[in-house]
Formats: C-alpha cells, structure tokens, sequence
C-alpha cells in the first residue's frame, strides 16, 4: 500500500523511473500484431477537402475571401499535424508527420470544434491526416457545451473555432507501458506548439485551455474514455476578425490530489492516473476556479555566488518573409539519428535558447510575442555542455529572465550522459544536452495532481521550439523522453524532489 502522504502523481512518477537494475527485467517483446494503427477512422460523416489549398500561396487566394479561408485552416492543420513523409518499415509504411513523436506511434488525435461558420456546418470534425481533410461525424451545435465544459473560458465567448487533442493511450503503452503517460503528454505539447507557431502563419491565435472537466469534453467527442481522453482545448481566435481578439484567460486549473488509493497493479497504472488527474463536475465547485492565477516569478531559481556567468542574449532566429523558413522547417523537421561529436558554436546554442525562450524577441518577425504555457514558472532549465566554443565541459543551469547560462558543475560528462539515456550514442555524441526539470511536490501543491499533464505539456512545447530552431540552423536535434532518472539529478547535481521531465539533445548531425 503506498504511504498515505505520497499523492498519486509522486508515486507514478516514482513507479515509472527506469533505473539500471530493473530495467532489463521490466523489457518485453512486442506483439507486432497487435501494433496499433496511428489514424483514426469513422464509418459515416462527410468529408472537407483541404488538400487542393496545399497547392495555393497566400497570393494567389488573397482576391478570394472563400478560398482564402479555406487556405489558411489548410495551412493551419498541415504545419500542426500534417503528413510530412512517407517511410519503408519492416514490409509496410510508417507516415511521419510535423510534429514528432516518441517512437513514431503518435498518441494524439486533433478534433475541430466549428461554432458554425459560412463555411464550416456547426459540429464535430476529426482531422484526417492522411487524407488532409476534415471528417464531420457530428452536424449539431455543440459549442455551449463545450464552453460550459471549460468553464465559460473567455477566450471561447467570440471565437468560431476550437481544437481538442486528445490521446489514444494504447497507441503509446503498446510499446512504453505504464510510463507511456509521459511520452503521450510530450508528445501532445510538441504538437500544441506546432499549433501556436502555425497560427501566427495563418492569422490564427491559439488560447490554451487545460482546465476543463474531462467527462464532459469526452462526452461531447464521443469517445471511449477508457481508451482515449482529451488532453487539451484551444480556442482559435481569427486574428482577422478583431471581436475574436480577446485578453488572454487562465490556460491552467488546479485538480485534487490523491493520497488514498489502492494498490495498483503494472499495466493499469496509466489509466488509473489518467482518470484520476481529470477535473470532475462535482469537485469543480470546491477549486476556486475563477482565482487562480500561476505564481509569477520575478527571479530565476539558481544564482550561487560561485557560477560563472554567460550571457545568451543575440540576434534571433530569421523566419524568412512571411514566415517562409519556419513552414519549410517544420516540414523537414526529423529527429536526429547520430551526431558526429563535433562541437557547436555558442552562437548557435545562443540562438536556440533565445528562440525557445525569449518570445520577446519574436515581434520583428511577425511570431506572437506572448505564446500561451500551462505554467512556465514550474520548469527549469539546465545544459550539460560536452562541445561548445568558448564554454568549458560542464553543467549550466540557463537562467530565461537574466538570459544567462551559469555554471553550476565542472567536468566533461559524455561518459554519464551515455549511461543515462540508456547507452544510446546520442547522449555521448551531442554537444549539448538540455534538461528539463520541475520540483514536483511544489507543483503539486499549486496544481494537485493534474500538474502532472501541465509540465510534461510545457516540457514539449519547449522541446518543439528547440526542434524547430536546430533544424532552421542545419544542427542536429533529438527528444529522449527514457533516461534513468535517478542518475539524471546526480549528474545535473540537484535534489531528487526536482523531477526530471524531458530531455533534448543537440549536436552536429552525421
């Protein structure tokens, strides 16, 4: 029986860390028949085309109001979660598409919510990657529902549109197992980032809404909650209709936090969890829902009066006219296989920091300068550096409000870091390695148990922007979301309560 103090997110948390002693006995081979199938498919609805605007510039439907639109969604759901390639896999096709995903099984599926539009019915639409197009299963206004659903969030008063990502957890657990819980919520926030930048191309504005009642969000999509759930809402504000331009509202609420639960047995951890962080109708009421507000931070964590002290602060990242490089970039955007070993130049890892960090700096180039996080304040930040010009071998702890990299440990860990992203050569080869960490009991006390969805949500969020900028740099870049936990804040030197999230690495491609 677990101690009646641990919540439920610190024990699965803890329940899931890979350590080097178990983790060779806790390997299974894959059923290769029972692979789940990444799309989803519906028997009856009616189908909208978007393929046909895939071809069109924004030029040449601009003297088209109707086409115009028609591109600009087009646009809109290609760079957030379109088919990008087609690959040769043991006798069949593995689809990858704009936003990665661990293992290429992408969990996640994308839902749009149409208010009713000149163009769009009222109703339900599932989009199909595939095909590139819409599937509209469910023709009723189902828009109040929905915002009672998340509260009457602001951002859904005016707006036309929203999207629902949901996951499909044993697309993700065929292969990870309980701590698939991890991957599918990375794996959700590189797509919700996906969607933010791809709005800013298509004069969409995303709201994140993370605090909603996940019974009533199911319900409304008809779905199986045993077998999918949804994981988040955003509002998609028409940055050409200036009624849909509203302030930004609360993008996270708190759950309750469970101590008092039973033993539960591998394999249904994930789903235990799952419904155990959802918001319900009847606890609602007792969250003060309509004052909470994420602490703001005015300092940066770490500032020991040791660390050497080096800025970041540097031209950004250029986007091209009209934002031409990022569509092309997250278009071309792989995971990286192998690194040569050789060095990067600080500049280069300047300039990842600043893009993923600074969206201060993202006005000159037409990007929204105030991109939506579920709560930013709870992530850290270090960077194990192995080959960077100019920055000895060590561990920096990247401070975003000072902009700053401060050296916190002195040695060359390529050894350690092999190790602890379960020996893969990615971890030895990079030039640099970035952590992401949270202090878990602190975010729990803030956000219940529900954090949980929170930092893995931001941690990929963060994660796809530094996709998006190594690969705008021709650098390498590669998510690894299996590392041994434990080793992780023994090598970055820091206490166990700061869990460790997600980590990227960054280095020359070979």
């Amino acid at each position: 029986m677990p101690e009646i103090h641990q919540s439920i997110a610190q024990h699965y948390h803890d329940r899931t860390k890979y350590h080097p002693e178990t983790l060779a006995s806790k390997s299974h081979n894959l059923d290769w028949a029972k692979q789940p199938v990444p799309f989803k498919e519906y028997k009856i609805g009616s189908d909208f085309d978007l393929k046909p605007y895939l071809q069109e510039t924004a030029e040449t439907v601009a003297n088209n109001p109707d086409s115009q639109w028609w591109w600009r969604l087009s646009q809109l759901l290609f760079h957030s979660y379109g088919l990008t390639a087609k690959m040769p896999s043991m006798g069949s096709a593995v689809y990858l598409r704009s936003a990665p995903s661990a293992g290429g099984l992408y969990p996640a599926e994308v839902y749009l919510v149409s208010r009713g539009t000149p163009l769009l019915p009222p109703g339900l639409y599932n989009y199909q990657c595939r095909t590139h197009s819409l599937m509209h299963f469910w023709e009723s206004d189902v828009w109040q529902s929905l915002q009672a659903a998340c509260f009457w969030h602001p951002s859904l008063e005016n707006t036309q549109l929203a999207i629902i990502t949901t996951a499909v957890f044993y697309r993700s657990a065929w292969r990870y197992e309980d701590r698939a819980y991890r991957r599918i919520f990375l794996d959700t926030g590189h797509l919700l980032s996906n969607i933010e930048l791809a709005g800013n191309m298509s004069d969409y504005r995303s709201h994140l809404i993370g605090g909603f009642i996940d019974e009533a969000v199911n319900e409304l999509l008809y779905i199986d909650h045993e077998q999918e759930g949804a994981t988040a809402v955003l509002a998609l504000a028409d940055l050409l209709d200036v009624r849909q331009n509203l302030p930004l509202g609360i993008t996270a609420l708190p759950s309750t936090t469970e101590t008092n639960y039973p033993s539960i047995s591998d394999g249904e951890l994930l789903k235990y969890f799952h419904l155990h962080t959802q918001i319900s109708a009847s606890t609602s009421g007792k969250l003060n829902l309509s004052t909470v507000q994420p602490e703001k931070s005015l300092e940066d964590k770490y500032n020991f009066p040791f660390c050497e002290k080096f800025s970041t602060r540097t031209t950004p990242i250029f986007w091209g006219e009209h934002l031409s490089e990022l569509s092309n970039t997250i278009y071309k955007r792989r995971s990286t296989r192998a690194y040569t070993g050789d060095d990067l130049s600080f500049d280069e890892l300047k300039a990842l920091l600043d893009f993923t960090y600074q969206p201060q700096n993202y006005l000159d180039q037409n990007l929204d300068p105030y991109p939506d996080y579920f709560d930013l304040n709870l992530i850290e930040t270090f960077v194990v550096v192995s080959g960077v010009q100019g920055l000895d071998p060590g561990c920096y702890y990247y401070a975003p409000k000072a902009q700053e990299l401060r050296q916190i440990r002195f040695k060359n860990f390529r050894r350690e870091l092999h190790f602890l992203c379960l020996g893969q050569e990615l971890g030895r080869d990079a030039g640099a390695v970035l952590f992401h960490t949270a202090d878990l009991k602190n975010a729990i006390a803030q956000y219940g148990d529900r954090v949980y969805r929170y930092l893995h949500l931001d941690a990929g969020i963060l994660g796809q922007r530094l996709n998006l900028a190594a690969i705008r740099l021709n650098l390498g870049v590669s998510g690894i979301a299996g590392f041994f936990d434990d080793q992780v804040n023994e090598v970055l030197g820091i206490p166990t309560d700061e869990a460790v999230i997600y980590i990227t690495t960054l280095g020359k491609p070979r």
